[in-house]
């Protein structure tokens, strides 16, 4: 075949730098936008921390025209955004938090080992048990897997009797119940450290060790029945088990800096008298501006005449790049920060009887394209906005994505929140009678007589997603 051109014309869409910056920089929370900046401050050597809040050097003008027009053009003003306001005083004095980290739970362990007089070869064993133990406590690994990791990484041939040995040694530390494989030697083992001094106590050891499948299933008559107890009694043996630790682990105080989670509000709320104030939480963010030293570098580098010298035009090149890269990281921080506050704007207005008060019951049904209409602005671009940011109020710290849920209408043609379905059965569930709890048909039908048309699926769906558990786990004595 002979060749031949051919014309074609053709729609792409394609996606700027600086918008892919914008989107970036929209989809972080305040702590993660605090450490872009500064990451961009140490990578972009025009960009400077602004200490003073001046913006003086920022609507500083390169020269207006250099001959070299492929990569120097006529300067635009510098973007510059704001990011907090000067409203303290030069008296205030910044106080330093002092962050204390503790022993973790495996050095604690490690620590107490140190105490026992074991030979080199069970300490090692011990360590090894001891780094294989899950942070709630457990050692989920079997013993076999221990001692073929022990001949592979070690080269010592140590055998299962004298790991569940030295397994032993490890289970009688503190705290009770460490080590454990299953949820019933766990409670065994801190049973053990126990005085069994009351009835109520030797009735809770006879069911740990004998009954343990039918009381996680919590089929209280039949054990009642097959252990020849009153009701009384069998109630103070549950009691006494559930002041047990299923969790042995969380017990130990592990209080390092990772260990402790922390919500930064991305807006702050303010209703104190009635009206709704809404500012971006900007504390912690660093102002940045285009350093004037290298704005001045470019001035001396260009003649009177508007010309540069063949030897520093890779210089002013390179400056001109970072100087443009700087201008649209500003320009992004700020486009960021107006529709931050034009979208957290919009779901005030929506859910205003909510924020004034902290009703849940007040949220009206709303969805991402319902706040995209009413800003104008693209649904994913919505979605990047209230991902993993949040909103601090007078009634606790909000996550800007459970604001969000699906509508459904009453017999009455009103239209609620799933939110509103969800107190009412939390309601429902926390005054039901726990001898005998509702089942998610029950929890249907009283649903059904308020007005909800719902399905019993739907409940079920509900209840899962409030952490409530089916009604037999839920019944007590």
């Amino acid at each position: 075949m002979a060749n031949r051109l051919q014309q074609t014309i053709s729609l792409q869409t394609k996606i700027s730098p600086q918008q892919i910056q914008m989107i970036k920089l929209l989809e972080l929370p305040t702590m993660q936008l605090e450490e872009r900046i500064k990451r961009e401050i140490e990578e972009n050597i025009v960009l400077e921390e602004d200490a003073e809040n001046s913006s003086s050097s920022e609507n500083d003008e390169l020269p207006e025209r250099i001959s070299v027009e492929e990569y120097l053009g006529k300067e635009e003003d510098t973007p510059s955004y704001k990011a907090r306001v000067n409203n303290f005083s030069k008296d205030d004095k910044q106080r330093p938090v002092y962050i204390t980290e503790g022993h973790s739970l495996g050095e604690s362990l490690i620590e107490q080992l140190r105490f026992r007089s074991l030979s080199e070869e069970d300490m090692v064993v011990a360590a090894y048990i001891v780094g294989s133990i899950d942070d709630d406590g457990y050692l989920r690994r079997d013993i076999n897997s221990l001692s073929d990791d022990l001949a592979f990484t070690r080269g010592m041939d140590v055998s299962a009797e004298d790991i569940e040995r030295v397994l032993g040694i490890v289970q009688e530390l503190e705290p009770a119940g460490i080590g454990a494989r299953t949820l019933q030697e766990c409670l065994t083992l801190q049973m053990q450290r126990q005085n069994l001094d009351s009835d109520a106590k030797r009735l809770a050891h006879k069911i740990i060790n004998h009954h343990f499948e039918a009381f996680v299933k919590k089929h209280y008559e039949r054990l009642i029945a097959r252990l020849g107890v009153g009701e009384d009694e069998f109630r103070d043996a549950i009691d006494h088990i559930r002041s047990l630790s299923p969790k042995p682990g969380n017990l130990y105080s592990d209080v390092g800096i990772d260990a402790t989670p922390y919500v930064t509000p991305d807006f702050l709320l303010d209703t104190s008298d009635g009206t709704m104030r809404l500012s971006l939480n900007t504390s912690g963010i660093p102002e940045v501006r285009i350093s004037r030293r290298y704005r001045d570098m470019i001035r001396d580098m260009v003649a009177p005449d508007g010309t540069v010298k063949a030897e520093d035009k890779e210089a002013v090149q390179f400056v001109k790049s970072k100087i443009d890269s700087a201008k649209w990281f500003i320009s992004a921080i700020k486009q960021r920060h107006d529709t931050l506050m034009r979208t957290m704007q919009t779901i005030l207005e929506f859910q205003r009887d909510y924020f004034l008060d902290g009703d849940k019951s007040k949220l009206k049904p709303m969805i991402l394209k319902d706040i995209a209409d009413r800003t104008e602005l693209d649904v994913s671009t919505i979605s990047r906005v209230v991902n993993s940011k949040y909103v601090q109020t007078h009634f606790g710290i909000i996550l800007l994505k459970s604001l969000f849920s699906e509508g459904m209408q009453t017999t009455s043609g009103e239209e609620v929140s799933s939110h509103e379905i969800k107190t009412i059965l939390a309601e429902c569930i926390d005054n039901e009678d726990k001898r005998h709890p509702l089942t998610d048909e029950n929890l249907m039908d009283i649903l059904n007589a308020k007005g909800y048309c719902i399905a019993r699926r739907t409940v079920a769906k509900y209840r899962e997603m409030l952490d409530i558990p089916v009604a037999r786990m839920r019944k007590q004595i």
